[in-house]
């Protein structure tokens, strides 16, 4: 099962007011392992940017000044994306940034199914917080090195979060694929592990005395039928 695990930065909280996207970060799933490959681009939001955004994410207009446009990129994050599931923490506020640039880039909506990881956190902790920061320090996730929102970042500890949330390493036992008996492509996977030799059985000879007694209470074993 392949997934997409998708975080985004912008400009404010409303797209609607003419809030644009900055940044946007994917990281691949498959089978609840990530693979490696990401997807990751800034954007020059043609427009200024907040103080209070700025704050959150560290994203200046200097910086995002020779950034592509989202409409230069669309195709390509598209392409990444493919039908795979989302997996996105407040899903509706990204969705909604995402359709709007795609919308003002005449590319069409985001169709994908999707998993919201605020409503699984507040599903199975009812009342407790439920931000990234938050459920990163529930979970024991290090999350030290972000002292500010970034896309690609995000992505990775919500990807931690999302394993958690849908049961831990009790999914899949933490395996990595030669040790849970199959490979990488769903084939038998080469067991290169060490066996340990056959554990001595040592039998006394009351023991066998005893079962010599046993047998003698027996009438017509099938073993003497032979």
């Amino acid at each position: 099962m392949r997934e997409i695990v998708l975080d985004t930065e912008t400009t404010g909280l409303d797209p609607l007011a003419g809030h644009r996207i900055v940044e946007v970060g994917c990281l691949e799933l498959v089978n609840m392992v990530a693979t490696g490959i990401t997807f990751h681009s800034y954007f020059n939001p043609e427009r200024d940017m907040p103080t209070g955004a700025q704050d959150v994410h560290g994203l200046t207009e200097d910086f995002l000044s020779d950034k592509p446009l989202f409409g230069d990129k669309a195709d390509e994050m598209l392409a990444f994306l493919g039908d795979a599931q989302l997996v996105i923490h407040n899903a509706q506020f990204d969705l909604g940034f995402l359709n709007a640039e795609l919308e003002r880039a005449g590319k069409p909506r985001i169709a994908n199914p999707y998993i919201d990881t605020v409503s699984m956190a507040r599903r199975k902790f009812p009342g407790q917080r439920a931000s990234l920061d938050a459920l990163c320090e529930r979970f024991g996730i290090d999350n030290a090195h972000r002292t500010k929102h970034g896309a690609l970042l995000d992505s990775e500890l919500l990807a931690e979060v999302y394993l958690e949330l849908s049961g831990g390493r009790q999914r899949d036992l933490g395996l990595a694929p030669e040790m849970a008996g199959t490979a990488a492509d769903g084939t038998a996977a080469p067991n290169n592990r060490p066996v340990r030799p056959a554990r001595p059985h040592l039998v006394s000879a009351a023991d066998l005395a005893a079962h010599a007694e046993f047998l003698k209470k027996l009438s017509d074993p099938l073993w003497l039928k032979a």
